[in-house]
C-alpha cells in the first residue's frame, strides 16, 4: 500500500520536475506582480522572520517576502530545479532547496510561518495528509494555505494530466487532522490581486 501511494506521488512530482513544470513556470512568470499587499499583511500580522514556502516555483511570493523580512530568513522548496535556479539568481540570500513536500529537509519547528499557495491542489489525496503533516511539523507558529476550494473533494481536469488537480476544503482538513491548529483568519484572493481566485486560511499553532 505504501509503495503504491508513493508511486502516485512520485509520478506527479516527476511531472512537475520536468517539462510540464517548466511550461507552468513560463505561463505564470508574472503571477506575483500584485501580491505585495497580501504578504505585507501576513508578515505584519504574524511578525514572522523565518518563512518557508513549500512549492515556491520561480519565487513569485518569495520576491515580496525577501523585501519584508531578511532574505536569509526566507526559504523555498520545489521539485523543479530550473525554477529553483531562477530563485537563486533573482533573489540573493534566499535559500532554495530541491525537495518534496512529503519529506521536508528541516528540523521540527524551524520556521515562524510555513505556507503553500496552489500546491496542495496538486498533491494526490492519499498522500495529502503526509505533506500537510510535514508542513505543520516544520512550523512552530503559523501555517497558511491558499488553494482552490470546493465543499467536497473534486478532481479537476488539468492540461491532459490525470490525477493532477483537486479542489476541496483544505482549511477544514487542516483542522480535522491537526487539532493543535487554531484558525486565525481566512478569505478569498481574486485575480485583481494577482491570484487565481483562491481561498486562504491562516492557522496558529496552540
Amino acid at each position: 500500500m505504501e509503495a503504491r501511494r508513493e508511486s502516485g506521488a512520485e509520478r506527479l512530482e516527476g511531472l512537475w520536475a520536468g517539462e510540464f513544470g517548466v511550461e507552468y513556470s513560463g505561463r505564470n512568470a508574472e503571477a506575483g506582480a500584485r501580491r505585495r499587499s497580501f504578504w505585507r499583511r501576513v508578515i505584519v500580522g504574524t511578525e514572522a522572520s523565518r518563512v518557508l514556502e513549500v512549492g515556491c516555483n520561480t519565487g513569485p511570493n518569495l520576491r515580496w517576502l525577501a523585501e519584508l523580512v531578511e532574505p536569509s530568513g526566507v526559504y523555498g522548496v520545489d521539485v523543479n530545479e530550473g525554477a529553483l535556479e531562477h530563485v537563486r539568481r533573482s533573489l540573493p540570500g534566499v535559500t532554495a532547496v530541491n525537495a518534496s513536500a512529503r519529506r521536508l529537509p528541516f528540523p521540527d519547528r524551524s520556521f515562524d510561518l510555513v505556507f503553500t499557495t496552489g500546491v496542495l491542489i496538486h498533491i494526490p489525496p492519499d498522500v495529502l495528509p503526509l505533506a500537510m503533516g510535514e508542513i505543520v511539523r516544520c512550523s512552530h507558529r503559523f501555517v497558511l494555505c491558499g488553494e482552490y476550494y470546493a465543499e467536497e473533494p473534486t478532481e479537476v481536469p488539468y492540461r491532459g494530466a490525470r490525477g493532477a488537480l483537486f479542489k476541496r476544503d483544505y482549511g477544514a482538513l487542516y483542522e480535522e487532522l491537526f487539532p493543535e491548529l487554531e484558525l486565525v483568519e481566512q478569505g478569498v484572493l481574486g485575480r485583481d490581486e494577482g491570484w487565481d481566485d483562491v481561498t486562504w486560511w491562516l492557522f496558529r499553532r496552540q
